[in-house]
């Protein structure tokens, strides 16, 4: 039911963090993978790990800010691996935390464009890939923050998140009818290297805001995503999806 055997599969922001679990994870149910990133080094040992382990993959470095980028990564699942099916749109930044009055427009520009821009480019250039072979899962990882909590500081990076989710809603109901299901995953507080809570006290504090508790791994996100991906979610489509810990429910 959560086999991915067969089928092409872009994952962005695969570096490190839930990127590079949800690659692994795919290419372990069979999928190949094309893996992007800004990190040349991390997605070459991410590619060397998959195919050691006798899965596909591929690495294809780059900004997912650069539409060009964007272009290249479906040319390059489509030249390897014949088409696409699933694209896993995850990367994203924080970005300055700060109050809106003390914010740049720049530092605004910069997380919009990243982590909401960039989803609509890779989208541009995912579905018709997509139509091409009959439809596919388009997946867009947005956050809990900006969704169901304000978090001070985040301004620019609750706004982008919430637009995912509009994103993906208007997507799904464009491309529904074409066999392409669009969801956006809203993940909890996870053991990152991106995360920005570091301090044993900081740690805590995270930790506390969780009904379960704790932060995830970035495993269990991966598995979410997996499920998105998978034919167990032929009917699901348009959705917000908490894989968030209770953190969205939680006052204690």
């Amino acid at each position: 039911m959560f086999s991915l055997t067969g089928k092409v599969v872009i994952v962005s922001g695969a570096s490190s963090g839930i990127g590079r679990a949800a690659a692994r994870l795919f290419a372990e149910e069979g999928a190949k993978v094309i893996a992007s990133a800004r990190r040349k080094a991390e997605l070459d040992a991410l590619v060397a790990e998959i195919r050691e382990a006798g899965g596909e993959a591929e690495a294809l470095p780059g900004d997912v800010a650069d539409e060009a980028h964007a272009a290249a990564l479906v040319a390059h699942a489509i030249e390897r691996f014949g088409g696409l099916y699933v694209a896993f749109n995850n990367a994203g930044i924080v970005g300055r935390m700060a109050p809106a009055p003390e914010l740049d427009r720049a530092d605004w520009e910069e997380v919009l464009n990243v982590n909401l821009t960039a989803a609509f480019l890779a989208a541009k250039h995912q579905i018709p890939a997509m139509l091409e072979r009959g439809g596919g899962a388009l997946i867009f990882t947005s956050s809990f923050v900006g969704h169901t909590v304000g978090m001070p500081g985040m301004t620019a990076y609750a706004a982008a998140k919430a637009g995912l989710v509009g994103l993906t809603q208007t997507l799904a109901a464009e491309h529904g009818p074409h066999g392409i299901r669009v969801n956006a995953l809203l993940p909890g507080g996870t053991d990152t290297p991106a995360a920005t809570f570091k301090t044993p006290e900081e740690w805590a504090f995270v930790e506390a805001l969780h009904a379960l508790k704790r932060v995830a791994r970035p495993e269990e996100i991966a598995r979410a995503a997996l499920f998105l991906a998978s034919d167990a979610a032929t009917f699901v489509t348009g959705a917000a999806m908490l894989a968030d810990g209770g953190v969205s429910i939680n006052r204690t």
